[in-house]
């Protein structure tokens, strides 16, 4: 019986192969959904003209911080890294490596401003770019920053790629140019479960569930991150630059006596011709790069033809109003939101939004587009998360699960949670069985949202507070890509708003006056958006006139996971070892 089931299995998925390839000639159903011709009109001027305002603030504070990232660990250290050591900078790295430079970069302004110091972009580079047209994830040591050396930050990081990897089935290349952790703060590296060693965890399961990784040994591989190489599925090794040992010379000279060069004790020629750590030998970093573009097309990947490809993207329609337009439409505050729709009708095919229980629970928007081509589910807030629109939107996600469509959440929560459906409904029933209501029903909603499993993405275009994030699909509940405008606030109180949340104690109010002013200064500093994507909480801040680009991104990138011939989980072999 057993046997009988294995082969059913294995007919099955043949069977379901085939189908998909046959899916993939044919066209989609066509559409006619409504245009939300939604312009601006003289009555949105004052508030459209002061959140374009705060736009440009925060959009300048984006370029400020982007230049300070690209600057590395210094001109000093730029400079020993090419000329005294003589490799390639990492952006010139990756210009070698993939197809072209529009690639989508993650979590750009990671490490500013830690209790630790700066650490320019956890001096780590991570980010998903085609290689011979394959989205890839790569992972990017730059040594320019405090040597090469991993921080928690650069290990929260790095993790952060493989996870997404990992959750879009992405082949991921490592290029591995590392001094080791930062031994001061080893507690925050080592011990722990999502530490420095969850990395090599995460290898084995990525290898198990047949996603390709390559690593690149561009640069030192000391302790730890000697692993990083031997565990991929290739390596790939310059001459000379790159070493992989446990501990260098100075170790070896400490124990022993003994004087070893690098080279000797680690060096390409080593792992390429003695021990067997590396598969693939390169005199230079060009090398090492074209050895590693023709590794990903081994990869088993059928990819769409480029002519189908680009009669699709002619036949998209942009949207009615310009991209432009929505730095205006960034809220400034919570109280100067204006309709989500119009975001909505900046960001989907041309303006069209086929909406989903347009009369009930009108706080939330739900419904579907096209975004350059792929069908979404869209809940966008527009108001406080009422009883109502919580129903709606656990039927709505349930809906697109149910049909297997992408979930794209536009966040924008209120400052405090509705509590009341309505007076009429409160005195019928009464404020405590209301409350009672609605907290079950948002839970249900939540509940939807954590077990969809179709891919989720959540852009937070105003406000991330309180429980309406959770049911908003906020970074607790695991979206597969999470990005914040720079107007975003993300605190569980916005500034202003953390009085709701103390207790009342009349005897003591000039105390809890005292410590509600301190907690909303701390807020207003510590719900940035510049903040939040310093630790890591989001994959990076975006721009709003970008985010129909980033959007798409994301969806072709998502899909891409369909194009994969082999997919079956086998038990994994020793590989090199």
């Amino acid at each position: 019986a057993h046997l009988c089931l294995h082969f059913y299995f294995r007919y099955w998925q043949r069977s379901v192969c085939g189908m998909s390839s046959v899916a993939g000639r044919r066209r989609a159903l066509p559409s006619a959904f409504p245009v939300l011709d939604l312009p601006l009109l003289p009555i949105h001027k004052h508030i459209y003209e002061a959140n374009l305002r705060n736009s440009n603030a925060w959009c300048k504070k984006y370029t400020e911080f982007s230049e300070k990232v690209m600057e590395g660990g210094g001109e000093r250290a730029i400079a020993r890294h090419t000329q005294r050591n003589r490799k390639l900078l990492v952006r010139d790295r990756l210009r070698l490596l993939l197809d072209d430079e529009d690639f989508l970069e993650l979590s750009l302004f990671a490490g500013l401003g830690l209790p630790y110091g700066d650490i320019p972009s956890a001096g780590s580079m991570t980010g998903i770019g085609r290689i011979n047209g394959l989205w890839c994830v790569f992972v990017a040591s730059d040594a320019t920053v405090k040597g090469g050396t991993s921080y928690p930050i650069t290990v929260k990081k790095n993790l952060r790629a493989q996870e997404i990897a990992i959750k879009n089935r992405l082949p991921c290349v490592y290029l591995v140019d590392s001094g080791g952790a930062f031994l001061p703060l080893q507690s925050e590296i080592f011990p722990d479960k999502n530490h420095g060693g969850r990395t090599f965890y995460n290898e084995a399961i990525m290898s198990a569930m047949k996603i390709p990784q390559v690593a690149v040994v561009c640069g030192s591989c000391t302790a730890g991150g000697a692993y990083m190489p031997t565990m991929a599925e290739e390596a790939v090794m310059v001459h000379r630059i790159g070493t992989i040992f446990l501990g260098g010379p100075p170790l070896v000279k400490a124990a022993t006596g003994e004087e070893v060069t690098p080279e000797d004790l680690g060096g390409a020629r080593l792992h390429a011709e003695v021990s067997g750590c590396v598969d693939h030998f390169a005199w230079e970093e060009k090398e090492a790069f074209d050895y590693t573009r023709n590794i990903i097309s081994t990869l088993n990947f059928l990819l769409p033809e480029e002519e189908e490809e680009t009669k699709k993207r002619n036949a998209e329609e942009e949207p009615l109003h310009s991209l432009e337009e929505l730095l205006g439409l960034a809220p400034k505050s919570y109280n100067y939101s204006l309709d989500v729709k119009m975001v909505v009708s900046r960001l989907v095919d041309g303006s069209r939004f086929l909406e989903f229980k347009a009369r009930y629970g009108t706080s939330l928007v739900t419904g579907f587009a096209k975004i350059h081509g792929h069908l979404v589910g869209i809940l966008a807030n527009d108001g406080q998360l009422s009883y109502e629109a919580t129903l709606k939107g656990s039927h709505f996600v349930q809906l697109c699960n149910q049909r297997d469509v992408p979930l794209l959440f536009l966040q924008n929560t209120a400052p405090t949670a509705a509590l009341t459906l309505s007076t009429k409904q409160g005195l019928k029933f009464g404020r405590a069985e209301m409350n009672s209501n609605h907290l079950k029903a948002q839970g249900s909603m939540m509940s939807a949202v954590a077990s969809a499993s179709v891919p989720k993405i959540t852009v937070v275009i105003g406000g991330c507070h309180g429980a309406d994030s959770y049911a908003m699909c906020g970074r607790a509940f695991d979206p597969n890509f999470l990005f914040l405008w720079p107007n975003a606030k993300v605190s569980i109180a916005p500034p202003g708003h953390i009085g709701s949340l103390l207790p009342l104690d009349g005897e003591q109010e000039g105390e809890q006056k005292k410590q509600e002013e301190e907690l909303n200064r701390m807020l207003v500093e510590e719900s940035s958006a510049f903040f939040s994507s310093s630790r890591m909480w989001d994959d990076g801040v975006i721009l709003p006139q970008n985010t129909r680009k980033v959007l798409r991104d994301v969806l072709d990138i998502i899909k891409q996971q369909r194009y994969q011939l082999s997919t079956e989980t086998l038990q994994s072999i020793p590989l090199r070892m």
